[in-house]
């Protein structure tokens, strides 16, 4: 048996068994023991005494956490002017919104985020901590004020501005991810927004490369995709939509061709899985020597908000639960069918029977 897997059996039984044991017990010198752990520890599979092993199904998310206000018009909006108003307030940030979605469906998620130490940093984690996700790795900074998305609607429903504060991830460093890096590593699966910044990014992108950690990215917008380091070596998937593609592919996405050509510029970057959701029209999906169309499921249409952050989830769940790529992405759609029959960014509905549900209703119908 491989030495590395016999120490790790060794632990399980035993966490706080000694170097010197083990090295009796294999019959193999404390030093050559000490190498093996230290190659275990670097990889994630051990963090720290009593050693901690990789948990199988944890998935780290890591990025955003805001205060969401969506402000409605109570009559059509007049610039320049005091307007009527309803305000809604409810959790947001994408790395949240996904580790909330993956809490519903029943994986076990850590948030690695950063709220100021007010009370509406303090409502986002207690009411992400309801749905079963480890905050314990937040990070609190008391000299900045937790994230913020105001967006002003107009009776219609339709957006006039939208106003974002997000100062605070500015405050994150490279140095912060470091001393976190045992908890990140020991999860199965990272996702990863692009709230935090340029040097971060390429920080956490690079230590999952080294360490073969299956990592996915969601660009979140045009404006914070410009932070994406240009090589994506060891990004498993990146999950753009058409506008955050187009600018990663440095090309106009007019048709399904350009689409094709766009994401073989994007996977020349080195990333492994490109998807890119398009709305009304599904998601386009390649890979290497496979490319295809996914129709989406369905769905009456409520409230758009938080269908992509769904479709992420979805596909992550599917990863993790060891489906293949395809059958995960149609995971993705069936989450992103959920969330658009309701108004809220998560979706109560979600379940992994309600996916499973959807997916085999549909490949019936084929």
């Amino acid at each position: 048996m491989d030495k590395e897997m016999q120490i790790l059996q060794y632990i399980r039984r035993n966490p706080f068994i000694s170097q010197q044991e083990l090295a009796d017990l294999m019959g193999i010198s404390r030093s050559a023991v000490a190498g093996y752990i230290a190659q275990l520890t670097k990889r994630g599979e051990i963090k720290g005494r009593a050693y901690i092993l990789r948990d199988e199904g944890t998935i780290a998310c890591i990025g955003g956490a805001n205060l969401d206000r969506k402000a409605r018009g109570k009559q059509k909006v007049r610039l320049h002017s005091s307007n009527p108003v309803t305000i809604v307030e409810s959790c947001g940030g994408v790395a949240r919104n996904i580790a909330e979605n993956l809490g519903r469906l029943g994986c076990k998620t850590s948030l690695f985020t950063c709220i100021g130490e007010d009370k509406e940093g303090e409502w986002i984690l207690q009411e992400t901590r309801k749905h079963g996700v480890d905050i314990s790795q937040v990070w609190r900074l008391p000299t900045q004020r937790t994230g913020t998305y105001t967006a002003l609607l107009d009776i219609d429903g339709e957006m006039i501005v939208s106003l974002a504060n997000m100062d605070i991830y500015d405050a994150l460093t490279p140095e912060m991810y470091a001393e976190k890096w045992s908890h990140i590593a020991s999860a199965q699966a990272v996702f990863l927004d692009t709230n935090v910044p340029a040097d971060c990014l390429a920080y956490i992108i690079g230590r999952c490369r080294e360490e073969n950690i299956p990592l996915f990215v969601d660009p979140v917008s045009s404006a914070k995709a410009k932070k994406l380091p240009q090589r994506l070596d060891g990004v498993e998937a990146i999950l753009p939509n058409r506008e955050e593609a187009e600018l990663l592919a440095g090309m106009s996405i007019q048709s399904p061709e350009d689409c094709v050509k766009a994401c073989r510029k994007i996977r020349e970057r080195g990333v492994k899985h490109v998807v890119v959701t398009m709305g009304e029209q599904g998601i386009y999906y390649q890979t290497e020597g496979v490319s295809e169309h996914f129709a989406p499921y369905p769905t009456d249409v409520v409230d758009v908000t938080g269908a992509g952050d769904a479709f992420a989830s979805g596909l992550l769940y599917g990863v993790v639960s060891g489906e293949s790529f395809a059958d995960a992405c149609r995971l993705g759609l069936a989450a992103s069918a959920l969330t658009l029959q309701t108004e809220q960014s998560v979706s109560p509905l979600l379940k992994p029977e309600q996916l499973m549900e959807i997916v085999n209703h549909y490949k019936k119908e084929r």
